[in-house]
């Protein structure tokens, strides 16, 4: 037995707290998912597409006028930099298990590599980001090839953006 259990005492952890609070939370909270209608509907109206196999994405990046011009009022509190939304077609994923499946890998593969979109938009005069992930493939893929995919989209989103912000006045 070591000296911590003989004692009943427990092990001093300080160093682990000071490592965790460094690093920031890899969480998807619910101002990052993308739910208002009015920006939905805007993004697939409006939005550009960008493609890699078995991902389509939908993206529309807004200034600070265009979001509060796309509410009636003034733009809703809660809004993150980047909101994302993942769409699984039941014509290409006809069981519920498989379509929760790939979404969830889709979601996960996003969680783990958006931090640098994030950052660049931070950065950018956007006020938001959507980005939508459709599934179009007719099989379920792997968690390795659905990552490369999401990757590769958010490599050629941050590519767009800038050279988006360039063009503008």
């Amino acid at each position: 037995m070591d000296t911590a259990t003989q004692n009943n005492t427990i092990p001093d952890t300080s160093s682990l707290d000071a490592a965790a609070q460094d690093t920031p939370r890899l969480t998807l909270r619910k101002a990052d998912r993308l739910h208002h209608r009015t920006l939905v509907n805007g993004l697939y109206e409006d939005g550009n597409s960008l493609y890699s196999y078995p991902l389509r994405m939908q993206w529309r990046a807004l200034t600070w006028e265009k979001l509060a011009a796309s509410f009636r009022g003034d733009a809703p509190k809660g809004i993150a930099p980047v909101q994302m939304m993942v769409t699984i077609p039941k014509r290409k994923q006809r069981h519920a298990v498989d379509r929760v499946l790939m979404r969830r890998r889709v979601r996960e593969a996003y969680r783990l590599s958006r931090r640098q979109l994030r950052d660049a938009v931070c950065s950018m005069p956007y006020a938001t980001v959507s980005v939508s992930f459709v599934y179009i493939a007719d099989k379920k893929c792997g968690y390795a090839k659905v990552q490369s995919a999401v990757n590769v989209l958010l490599g050629k989103l941050h590519k767009a953006l800038a050279e988006k912000q360039e063009a503008m006045p």
